[in-house]
């Protein structure tokens, strides 16, 4: 129940953001969650999309350096403390989060969270030990 992420290595300069997202558009590509996180010479955006080889192979084609790896996308309640329980989960386990983002789902009551853990396997089985609903790859991508 691991998801592809496309990892995308961004220039920080006027314009590398836009042409990312031009070329996805361009392709047909639809994006279901993504993150940002940059230096002052650079960035990474981080995305959830139905067709991770096809995002990889035309951000290449475009010049854009690509990484493809493995997250793990949960449901929380969307309230407060919602995420407290899927953190605690891990860290009982020891398991570091290297990153996490959200987003609300369309009409639901629901947050989804997508974590990268140091160890990916270890993550998700102590997140289904700890009884946290794990999103498939085909549940995401139909958000």
């Amino acid at each position: 129940m691991k998801l592809k992420q496309i990892s995308v290595f961004l220039e920080n300069r006027k314009g590398r953001l836009w042409k990312a997202m031009n070329v996805m558009g361009s392709s047909k590509i639809n994006i279901r969650a993504l993150s940002i996180a940059d230096t002052s010479e650079f960035g990474i955006l981080r995305m959830i999309v139905p067709e991770p080889e096809k995002a990889r192979k035309v951000l290449e084609e475009n010049n854009f350096v690509v990484k493809v790896n493995e997250v793990i996308a949960v449901e929380v309640p969307d309230e407060p403390g919602g995420l407290d329980m899927v953190l605690g989960v891990l860290n009982k386990a020891d398991i570091n989060v290297e990153y996490l983002y959200a987003f609300v789902e369309k009409n639901e009551d629901k947050a989804m969270v997508v974590l990268r853990t140091e160890d990916v396997d270890a993550g998700l089985a102590a997140l289904q030990e700890g009884g946290v609903t794990i999103l498939t790859a085909s549940e995401v991508y139909q958000l």
